[in-house]
């Protein structure tokens, strides 16, 4: 059975714990969620109602926690169809927020949708495109929602730049590698 201990291992700078049989380091690092700000032809804006907590009852963007696996606009269309059974076309990265107190790291996507319709998923009570001015923003979850919807407002006009990513001659960012490689 593992017994953990509370240290600074050598050569790192923070504590950690740090099995004291062993000597393996259990890492807590931020989790990573995607989304996206959805955009019909007509410019409203997709929300979804949570149905589960934290802050069920209350409109957000289609997003999540991305998984193994997984690139970040893979995840954002996955977050997409599970939560309003919509399918998407990203159109490129919209803003990167660090959420530092719950240890999140969000990627929230510029999209539009690839196909009509949309409708509820499991996590979600209702779907509904808004006009900007309709906004329910009394009524949004999570500040982030509040900043990404800003920020699309803000260049909604304006094409995104071209964020930096994995170099594409190096799948290794990409999707695991074949063992061995």
């Amino acid at each position: 059975m593992p017994h953990f201990e509370r240290r600074v291992p050598d050569g790192d700078t923070h504590e950690r714990d740090v099995c004291v049989t062993c000597g393996f380091i259990a890492y807590q690092n931020p989790k990573i969620v995607v989304g996206s700000v959805v955009v019909s032809d007509d410019g409203r804006v997709l929300l979804c109602r949570r149905a589960i907590e934290p802050r069920a009852g209350f409109w957000t963007l289609p997003a999540g926690y991305m998984e193994f696996g997984e690139t970040c606009a893979e995840a954002a269309r996955r977050e997409a169809r599970e939560e309003a059974n919509a399918e998407l076309e990203i159109e490129g990265v919209l803003a990167i927020y660090t959420i530092a107190r719950i240890g999140q790291v969000q990627v929230i996507h510029r999209a539009r949708f690839a196909r009509p319709g949309f409708s509820p998923g499991e996590e979600t009570l209702e779907t509904r495109l808004f006009a900007w001015e309709h906004i329910p923003w009394a009524e949004i979850a999570f500040p982030s929602v509040h900043w990404a919807l800003r920020a699309w407002h803000a260049g909604r006009a304006a094409p995104l730049g071209a964020p930096s990513g994995n170099p594409p001659e190096d799948a290794r960012g990409m999707k695991p590698l074949p063992h061995g490689a």
